[in-house]
Parts: structure tokens; sequence; C-alpha cells
């Protein structure tokens, strides 16, 4: 997965704050994925729009940390999602 990759969720996939659970969780078909708060973050930057070496970088300024680490860290959370149908890479 490319840096250039646009991730965004697929018709059906949604993320919903549990309230039973008091938690983030990634709703899909069939699927409810409960998610850390890391999770959370990088799915809630996700709008299909920018790029996740854009998000990176974002979200390097806001956390003081390297754009690089971060980027590599999502293409795996995000590859792992894209391969269950929850994540689409534009």
């Amino acid at each position: 997965m490319e840096a250039s990759a646009r991730p965004a969720l697929p018709r059906g996939v949604r993320l919903h704050q549990d309230r039973v659970r008091n938690c983030p969780v990634l709703l899909g078909p069939e699927v409810a994925l409960i998610l850390d708060p890391i999770g959370e973050i990088v799915l809630g930057e996700i709008d299909g729009k920018r790029s996740i070496a854009e998000i990176a970088a974002e979200l390097g300024q806001r956390f003081d940390a390297s754009p690089d680490e971060i980027a590599a860290d999502m293409r795996e959370f995000l590859e792992g999602l894209a391969a269950r149908r929850l994540v689409d890479l534009i």
C-alpha cells in the first residue's frame, strides 16, 4: 500500500460509539470491531479525500510524532481492515 492511497469507509461501514461498553466501534455488515484510542483517531481522520501521507503528517503535528512512523503503522492497520472489506483504498 502506497502512502498516496486514499482510505475511505465503504458503504455500510461506519464509526459508532457503543453506549453499553462505552467505547468506539467500527460497524460493518455483520461485524463490530472494538477500537482502541489510536484506531479511533486514525479512522476518524479518514474521509476518502486525503492520502495516508497527508493524514500521517497531520497526526504527526498533532501528537509530536514522526509522520513516517505514523504512516507505516497506518498502512499496517488499514491493510488488515481492507482485507476484511472494512476500508477501501482509492
